[in-house]
Parts: C-alpha cells; sequence; structure tokens
C-alpha cells in the first residue's frame, strides 16, 4: 500500500530487459472497446492494487463507475509494486501502456522525460491545486506543471513505546534532538554478552524506503533537503545533512541504534523504544498488537532546536492519463469523478461529505492530500495515533521526483548504510554520496 514497504531498484538502462518477453503478450494492451458505433470506450487503469483490500477498496468505485456509465466502462489491471515502473515503461514501449496510470510520484520526473504521462488539462490542475495539500500538489507535478490527481500520500512521524519510556522514568515523547538522543540512550538495552534487547532509537536496513525515508524525514525536520532545488545536484552535504548523519552515527556507535534487526518485528514485540516511520503503519500495528497497541503512541518528528519550524518526509501517488491514451478526455473525466467529486459517507457522521478517493484511502488505513477530507472520514472518535500523520500534511515535503530520482535514493540507501555498519564515516558518507548522486541527477535530464 505504501513505499515505506516497496522498493524498486531498477535503473532507466534495465526496463527493456527486467521483464519476461510474454509479458507483452499477456493481455495487457488497453483496451479500447469493438469500435462498433454504439460500443462503449473501455478504459484500462493500471495500479499496483493486485490483492486484498486494495484491489476490492478500487474495484468498489470502478464498479459504481461502470454501473452508471453507459458510454465510458473502466477495467482495472493490477501488478505488484516492485514491478509497477519495469512495467510501465515496457508496455509504453511496446505500445501497450495502460489509457490510466497509478505511479509512484518518486517516479514521476522519469515518466514525464520518457513521455508516459499527459500533462493534467488546465481546469483538472486547477481542481487539483485548489483542493490538495501543497506537498500533495507538488509531488504530482514536474517542473511547475501538474501530471496528475493524487491518491495514496503517507507523512512521517514518531512511533514510541509508552511503557518503555515510562519504565525509563521518561514522561512522554522527546520534542527535540538532545532529548532524543537522552531517552535513546536511557531506554537501549544489552544482555552482558553485548546483544541488543531494546533499541532506544530503531534504525532498519529493510529497505530502500525505510532507510532513506526516516533519514529524509529527520533532514527535512532539520531543514534540509537531499536534491536541490533546482534538480540537478543534491544538497545533501549541507549543516543539516551532517546534523543527521552525526545523529544517526552517534545512536549507533553508543549502542543505542541496531540497523541490523527488523525494526517491524522488534517494535511490536516491545523491543525499540522509538523509530520514525509513516502513517499506514498504524493500522498494522493496532492489528497485530492486540492489547499491547495501547502503549503506542505518535508524536511530531523531534526537532534540532525547540523553536525549529516542524517539518517531515511526505511519500505519496497519484493518478494520471498516458500520453498515448486515444480517450484522455474520458480518462480525465473519470479522474475527476473518482477525486474531486463529494459523497455522502454514513460512517463520517451525519451529513458528511469526502472524495470516493478519500473514502477508499481511509477505509484502507491510508490518508489522501484533502485534509478537510481527511478530518471528516477520520472524525473525533478516531485512533488518536493518526493525528500527528494528518496535521504533517500541512507541513511535509514530498520526496524529490527528478528523472534520477530512484537510482538516487538507491544510492542514497548504500551510504546510509555503509555509515550505520561503520564503512565509512560521516565525512566519507557525504562526500559519496554528493559525487555519486549529483553524477546521477545531472545526467538525467
Amino acid at each position: 500500500m505504501t513505499p515505506a514497504r516497496r522498493t524498486s531498484g531498477l535503473s532507466r538502462r534495465h526496463f527493456a530487459l527486467a521483464l519476461p518477453s510474454a509479458l507483452l503478450a499477456s493481455g495487457c494492451a488497453s483496451h479500447q472497446g469493438t469500435g462498433r458505433p454504439g460500443d462503449p470506450i473501455v478504459l484500462t487503469l493500471l495500479s499496483h492494487y493486485a490483492s486484498g483490500v486494495l484491489k476490492e477498496a478500487l474495484q468498489g468505485p470502478v464498479d459504481e463507475w461502470n454501473a452508471g456509465h453507459d458510454r465510458v466502462k473502466v477495467q482495472t489491471k493490477a501488478v505488484e509494486f516492485t514491478d509497477l515502473l519495469t512495467t510501465f515503461m515496457v508496455r509504453q514501449a511496446a505500445g501497450q501502456g495502460a489509457d490510466i496510470l497509478h505511479p509512484y510520484c518518486l517516479w514521476n520526473g522519469q515518466l514525464v522525460q520518457a513521455g508516459v504521462l499527459q500533462p493534467a488539462p488546465r481546469e483538472h490542475a486547477e481542481e487539483i491545486t485548489r483542493g490538495y495539500s501543497k506537498a500533495s500538489v507538488d509531488a504530482a507535478s514536474v517542473g511547475g506543471q501538474v501530471y496528475g490527481y493524487p491518491t495514496e500520500v503517507q507523512t512521517y512521524a514518531l512511533y514510541y513505546n509508552k511503557r518503555l519510556l515510562r519504565e525509563a522514568g521518561i514522561g512522554g515523547p522527546p520534542r527535540t534532538w538532545r532529548e532524543l538522543e537522552e531517552t535513546a540512550y536511557r531506554t537501549a538495552k544489552r544482555d552482558r554478552y553485548g546483544n541488543t534487547l531494546v533499541q532506544g532509537f530503531g534504525l532498519s536496513t529493510a529497505d530502500d524506503s525505510t532507510t532513506v525515508g526516516q533519514t529524509l524525514a529527520l533532514l527535512n525536520a532539520a531543514g534540509g533537503r537531499f536534491v536541490a532545488e533546482n534538480g540537478r545536484s543534491t544538497a545533501i552535504d549541507s549543516p543539516a545533512g551532517r546534523a543527521v548523519f552525526d545523529l544517526e552515527h552517534r545512536l549507533v556507535v553508543r549502542g543505542a541504534s541496531a540497523p541490523g534487526v527488523n525494526v517491524y518485528k522488534a517494535f511490536r514485540s516491545g523491543q525499540v523504544a522509538m523509530v520514525v516511520s509513516a502513517g499506514w503503519w498504524t493500522g498494522s500495528l493496532k492489528a497485530l498488537m492486540g492489547k499491547d497497541y495501547r502503549d503506542v503512541g505518535v508524536a511530531p518528528l523531534p526537532l534540532p532546536e525547540a523553536d525549529g519550524e516542524r517539518a517531515t518526509l511526505s511519500t505519496g501517488f497519484m493518478l494520471g492519463v498516458n500520453t498515448a491514451s486515444k480517450h484522455p478526455r474520458a480518462a480525465w473525466e473519470f479522474l475527476r469523478w473518482l477525486n474531486t467529486e463529494k459523497v455522502k459517507v454514513k460512517s463520517a457522521g451525519e451529513g458528511r461529505k469526502a472524495t470516493r478517493m478519500s473514502s477508499l484511502q481511509v477505509s484502507v488505513g491510508s490518508l489522501t492530500g484533502r485534509a478537510d477530507d481527511m478530518r471528516g472520514l477520520l472524525g473525533t472518535h478516531s485512533d488518536a495515533n493518526l493525528r500527528p500523520f494528518l496535521d504533517a500534511l500541512a507541513y511535509s515535503v514530498p520526496e524529490p521526483n527528478v528523472p534520477g530520482a530512484q537510482q538516487a535514493k538507491s544510492l542514497l540507501r548504500k551510504n546510509i548504510e555503509a555509515l550505520w555498519t561503520g564503512q565509512q564515516s560521516v565525512d566519507q558518507a557525504l562526500r559519496t554520496t554528493r559525487r555519486q548522486v549529483d553524477r546521477e541527477v545531472s545526467r538525467s535530464w
């Protein structure tokens, strides 16, 4: 459901070789109907909502549209997230791209550069800019041009275990980095052989988005950015970037963090006191932890200084229209219906309305960039742990989505892990990241 647990490490240069040729003949062409007069247009929508609640959640509004529209029908197709970017590129090259695409916003620059995504028509771009949080709009844009309707949005905050903090004599979550370090050292535990029993602050090498996501969230909180505003160089080698790398390095060296431990399993087992992650995790923890979920709290990211300006990371997806679609006007009209038309929501109280996409996302434990929808759908009796993620919609910073963004993210991950494992010093990690990422993003234009 979220990039917090997904990764696509494939480079642009390997797309054409990444999938078997059978894929090109596996029924993935964009179906346009029979072409006989009076027959409906059939639009295809390709996403990663391939199974379970995600597949069912998307199919519901699609079925509603099809039942109420005779001229235009929508057919959903899906692949696993790890194959999604490759599938977009391979099918496009073969002339078999779907009409409507649901990409991870990190890829937008690459998809635009490859001629896959069509700019949103003016009236749709205006609706998107007006109706969504700035971070969501920026993520769905490339070079100032809007390319689609934001769908799932994930913001980052600090998860903490109330019981572990209480047992260490700490009354609440940290508000500054100094408090974060003090809390991490006081809650960390090791056995007499030096084995980690409790991480004070969980750092994780699970995948691109987990390792990089928590680091970029802290970087944004420090006022830094990964990629410079012009999109052609990295800004990681800055005072803010150095401060984040220094912080993570100290936590590992002093035994408060053990990156080799699976933080997703360890936190729910009471073996991690604090960890930075995205809001999708809340529903998962609630389902897996049972009564122990009462120990889970969520707070805004601590800041380097108490009087600093709040910022965090946001990631997300959007729905856009393929440049190769033969029926773009119909595709955009369906997206408007799905993402902007508000309908009554029985579960949200009398008179409450929200878009179909917002209802869809809340039903699977996620958020959209429509803060007004989210407040209505979540209501006053929802899980209090969702509130910090909702509040963060107002101050989050989207992942950079320049053409080389996916590869830049993978390079950053390698250098972060080299820092955590002692293979590189802070200076070396910053220098290597700058050199590698600058080369990648500069040649991607």
